[in-house]
């Protein structure tokens, strides 16, 4: 028993770095995950259908598509909690709560701690990521919803690979970014 005690001690520390960052990110995971279930719970859906933030999403959305010169509007679902999205007339996709980015920015905002750097500049970073990783979601359901407008025999290629692979391509490229420029892990290694 004591020879595993030490060959698990000699684990931990020869590989302290990588268990530091495991319980860092899952504990900022778990918690700001926590915090954002506790806001969905506890949303108020009689003003801001299905909540605030996918409401927000929806309705920027809108806006950007008639920016964009495609007459739309998002409106509340009346079957389900989503907002429907609508391009001339046409009734082309729904805007549910996994599409307003905020699950993706929390593992973004994780794992930027858990290879913190400077206090300072690990906040900026982060917020400067999350608002990116936000607008690039947005400018993805616009183009999304333009796509289902033309092509709509392309809903799944488009929805379930090409625009995942954008968002989580783009957060890849935030991390790496990170880690190579800003995080402690390379600091040390200079």
């Amino acid at each position: 028993m004591l020879i595993k005690s030490k060959f698990v001690r000699e684990l931990f520390v020869k590989y302290k770095s990588v268990v530091r960052f495991i319980l860092t990110f899952l504990s900022v995971y778990i918690v700001l995950s926590l915090a954002y279930k506790f806001y969905l719970d506890f949303s108020d859906g009689s003003k801001y259908f299905p909540d605030y933030i996918t409401n927000m999403v929806a309705k920027q959305s809108e806006e950007l598509l008639n920016v964009f010169g495609y007459e739309s509007q998002a409106m509340p679902h009346p079957d389900e909690p989503s907002m429907k999205l609508i391009v001339r007339n046409k009734y082309v996709a729904r805007v549910i709560e996994g599409c307003n980015s905020v699950s993706v920015i929390i593992l973004f905002v994780s794992f930027i701690i858990a290879f913190a750097g400077k206090k300072r500049t690990t906040f900026m970073y982060a917020l400067a990521g999350s608002v990116i990783i936000y607008v690039v979601n947005l400018l993805r359901i616009v183009v999304l919803a333009i796509g289902l407008f033309h092509y709509p025999w392309r809903r799944e290629i488009l929805h379930t690979v090409i625009f995942p692979l954008i968002i989580y391509g783009m957060v890849f490229l935030l991390w790496m970014f990170w880690v190579n420029r800003f995080s402690k892990l390379n600091q040390t290694n200079e």
